[in-house]
């Protein structure tokens, strides 16, 4: 098959995150099984025009924040010199409502909603523009086939009008290979870790609010990512007086995230809604327990009491507690740990990739 997808980035932009790990992991994989992917995408500062990536030819276009004005130029002048087979618009931002552009055949991958999340993280305009674009949608993809990447993603596209048969759940994988665990090189002291990007709506403030609340002088938090949120942080930081036991690492590299996972407790996660939360499955991949909020989509990721622990989303004190009892009980990080790599091992990346192009031919031979 000839594939054409559409996403607002690819996995050399600043900005990319779990929904651009996706993409790469599943389409490279897809590539390698002989089919033909390219990507329409936006472009950065310094970036070029075109690119092989994974065996993706890549065209960039337009900004971060042109991108929809110059996406359906784009598309039309691609598919004018191909014949795709099918088009996927990898909806993980502001939706394009490519049906309008009369694709042959078209699927839509949704990771997860904003609704009304985006007005944790954006100005209001910006919010409110996003909230009303994801609105129309039963109106908007009408009779278009989905894949959704967790069954929490899946009940909110219900909600918004998408019939339920009209959805496939197929959830991300994690590489198993490369993460693994290594007893060896856990933290013999107390450690927890946050991985993921400082932004204000993943309310990386709780993490550090429920570690101030340890009275384990021992304990340690480093926090791996960058965001425009680290700011704010840092002053709460020092507002709470944890400075000599909170680290902030920035950004990290693949081998340097293996190694942080694999010497913590647990990582602790207390975003309000993810479409999988992959950063969970990488962590129990490592072999280390998850501590989370029970919120949309993270809660496919982790399994409560066997894996790690779902807290109320926004308690602070139960954050803590379930840090706590870690502290109390040593022995829990490796039999939760232990559960959390069998439980990783049953998501792979080969497993995505199958399952979405199985899916992507049915629709494409006209199911």
């Amino acid at each position: 098959m000839r594939i054409l997808v559409i996403n607002w980035q690819d996995r050399e932009n600043p900005h990319a995150g779990g929904a651009e790990l996706h993409l790469h992991e599943v389409f490279g994989r897809i590539v390698d099984k002989g089919h033909e992917v390219d990507l329409l995408c936006s472009g950065f500062a310094g970036a070029a025009t075109d690119v092989i990536l994974d065996g993706i030819h890549v065209h960039r276009v337009g900004s971060r924040f042109s991108f929809p004005l110059h996406a359906h130029s784009a598309y039309q002048s691609l598919v004018a010199k191909h014949d795709y087979d099918i088009v996927v618009e990898d909806l993980n931002k502001i939706p394009l409502y490519t049906p309008r552009w009369k694709p042959r055949k078209l699927v839509v991958i949704t990771h997860h909603l904003f609704g009304t999340t985006a007005f944790r993280e954006e100005s209001l305009p910006v919010a409110a523009a996003t909230w009303l674009a994801e609105r129309p949608l039963g109106v908007g993809y009408r009779g278009v086939a989905f894949q959704a990447v967790s069954q929490s993603t899946r009940d909110d596209l219900v909600i918004r009008g998408i019939p339920a048969d009209q959805i496939e759940v197929i959830y991300n994988g994690v590489d198993v290979e490369a993460l693994t665990p290594d007893p060896n090189v856990r933290s013999e002291t107390p450690l927890f870790s946050y991985l993921g990007r400082l932004k204000r709506y993943k309310r990386v403030d709780l993490v550090v609010r429920a570690f101030a609340l340890l009275d384990a002088r021992e304990a340690r938090l480093e926090i791996a990512g960058k965001g425009d949120d680290r700011d704010r942080l840092e002053s709460l930081v020092t507002k709470l007086n944890i400075e000599d036991r909170v680290r902030f690492l920035g950004y990290i590299t693949e081998v340097g995230k293996r190694d942080l996972l694999r010497r913590s407790w647990a990582t602790v996660l207390a975003s309000p809604k993810e479409g999988w939360g992959i950063s969970n499955l990488e962590s129990a991949a490592c072999g280390t327990p998850v501590i989370a909020a029970d919120s949309p989509g993270i809660r496919e990721s982790v399994v409560d009491g066997d894996t790690g622990f779902l807290v109320p989303g926004s308690d602070v004190a139960a954050y803590a507690a379930a840090m706590r009892g870690l502290l109390d009980s040593p022995e829990l990080v490796t039999t939760l740990g232990a559960n959390a790599r069998r439980f990783a091992e049953t998501f792979t990346w080969e497993r995505a990739a199958a399952e979405t192009l199985a899916h992507l031919q049915h629709v494409a031979r006209g199911a």
